[in-house]
């Protein structure tokens, strides 16, 4: 069974279908941080949602994220680098990317496993 959560008319934050959940992207509600900020507000959403669904970080399979500027990628990857459970990292993509408001510096999606 599907199920879904946090949802409005448009779409769920969270998906979840057997022992498998998505998140949809998050970004930062609090867009007028850097880089940094930003990115620790995203990764702080993604671990509510993940409790929410009864999983957590170290169950990432897969993780895609967008950067408004390539030339920050070093600055997110601090803050991933520090949050992500070394020793379970999951697949991950990263593309620079123009994303929905101008404001938004990152934006990060993940499927993980239940617990």
């Amino acid at each position: 069974m599907i199920q879904r959560q946090h949802s409005n008319h448009r779409m769920s934050q969270l998906v979840s279908f057997a022992d498998l959940v998505w998140t949809a992207g998050q970004v930062a509600k609090k867009p007028s941080e850097d880089m940094a900020g930003q990115t620790h507000q995203v990764l702080a959403q993604i671990d509510e949602l993940l409790k929410d669904a009864g999983s957590n970080k170290s169950h990432l399979i897969s993780a895609n994220i967008w950067i408004s500027d390539i030339n920050q990628f070093a600055q997110m990857n601090v803050v991933w680098d520090a949050w992500v459970d070394s020793n379970n990292t999951p697949v991950r993509a990263c593309v620079e990317s123009r994303l929905a408001r101008p404001e938004l510096l990152v934006e990060i999606q993940v499927i993980a496993a239940k617990v």
